[in-house]
């Protein structure tokens, strides 16, 4: 048993403690509350004083390509894109991820206790994100869902590789083709499959296909699509996609939100934003700016922040929050954009992204004021474990 004492404490839910306790039982929180009400302990119990300290939930990054993606190693560590097919959502990103990445140390010493990685967006169908918690050995100990999501890209990316090789997709066109043909493949895969399951005796086992196989958790609502589009048109053939399938999509990037957020407040989506903390390397970034938050936010609509690691940095996904703030985004906005909307974007909020009884005891100590550039990551714990 482990309790921080006196620390001011933000839940991400209903209640905070300017002066408050938590009480750590192995890897989940088994009390929470104020220093009013603080339960007495015994002599086995650590006891962590935190004073002048702020007690936050782990951050998250919902979008990164943490261990696919690796530091400083070139193509050996490049397992972002299989772009020899547009079409690759048998992948699996556990497959390609490397626990011993340095990122992942860079991450959880910045704050970064989940990371939701996976494939990059050259292919119209990229494979299975996971969500890994940052410390570990082995990818295995470290997942917290997989699969997670599956990747779909739509816009520039795509068509630029494809577009190469001189196959197709050359054209946004292509690209929503290709998607709608895969997805109507997978319909009717689940159809058969569940038609053979009720009525074995008198239906023909369906034959084996490893890729639709592999998009039966999205077909049937269970993963999101995990939909890459940065520019206000390709956000909208996403939402058109998803809906004409029936689908729980996620949209990705979201570079010209702003210039449809009536649309997207309309049809109420989980958004993860990002990265915005870049130059405009490509033209369909050309309206990047920070715009899209705080257009976001007057119209209500809560998203997440993405690094897109290693776009930017994953120990820069504090920072990443902070630069919003400054440009106009408010702090509460902000914290939750990389605690509790990321994990709600990546269904996994029923473990983390925020302090509660019977959670992950997946938090931070800080130092300073939060969401400030001169507050400091003082101590990490993930699953119970304090990591420094």
């Amino acid at each position: 048993m482990k309790i921080i004492k006196n620390a001011n404490i933000i839940t991400m839910e209903n209640e905070d403690f300017s002066c408050g306790y938590m009480l750590v039982d192995g890897e989940k929180i088994a009390e929470i509350g104020d220093m009013k009400n603080v339960p007495a302990v015994d002599a086995s119990c650590e006891v962590v004083d935190a004073e002048g300290l702020t007690l936050l939930p782990g951050f998250i990054d919902a979008h990164c390509h943490v261990g696919v993606w690796e530091e400083g190693i070139g193509q050996e560590g490049l397992d972002l894109n299989e772009s020899t097919d547009p079409i690759t959502p048998q992948l699996r990103a556990i497959d390609a991820i490397n626990p011993f990445d340095e990122a992942f140390y860079n991450a959880k010493m910045a704050g970064v206790t989940t990371v939701v990685t996976g494939p990059g967006s050259a292919n119209v169908f990229g494979g299975q994100f996971a969500a890994l918690k940052t410390d570990g050995n082995c990818v295995d100990k470290m997942i917290l869902k997989a699969p997670v999501a599956q990747k779909a890209a739509l816009g520039e990316n795509p068509k630029r590789i494809y577009s190469a090789k001189g196959a197709m997709p050359k054209t946004r066109m292509a690209s929503a083709a290709l998607m709608r043909e895969t997805l109507a493949k997978a319909k009717e895969y689940a159809r058969k499959w569940d038609e053979y399951k009720v009525d074995s005796k008198n239906k023909s086992r369906p034959e084996f296909d490893f890729k639709m196989d592999s998009l039966m958790p999205v077909i049937k609502k269970e993963i999101p699509l995990k939909m890459h589009a940065h520019r206000a048109d390709d956000i909208c053939t996403a939402i058109r996609i998803g809906e004409e399938f029936d689908l729980w999509i996620t949209l990705e990037h979201c570079t010209e939100a702003h210039l449809i957020a009536d649309i997207l407040a309309e049809k109420n989506l989980p958004i993860t934003l990002g990265p915005t903390m870049t130059g405009k390397s490509k033209p369909e970034l050309r309206n990047l700016s920070y715009e899209a938050y705080t257009e976001l936010e007057k119209r209500g609509i809560e998203f997440s922040i993405m690094t897109d690691h290693s776009e930017i940095l994953i120990e820069q996904l504090y920072l990443s929050a902070v630069m919003a703030v400054k440009n106009g985004l408010s702090e509460r906005a902000a914290l939750k954009a990389i605690t509790i909307n990321a994990a709600k974007n990546t269904g996994i909020d029923d473990r983390v992204g925020s302090l509660k009884v019977g959670k992950d005891a997946d938090f931070i100590l800080m130092s300073g004021k939060p969401m400030s550039f001169d507050a400091k990551v003082e101590s990490v714990t993930i699953n119970g474990k304090t990591i420094f």
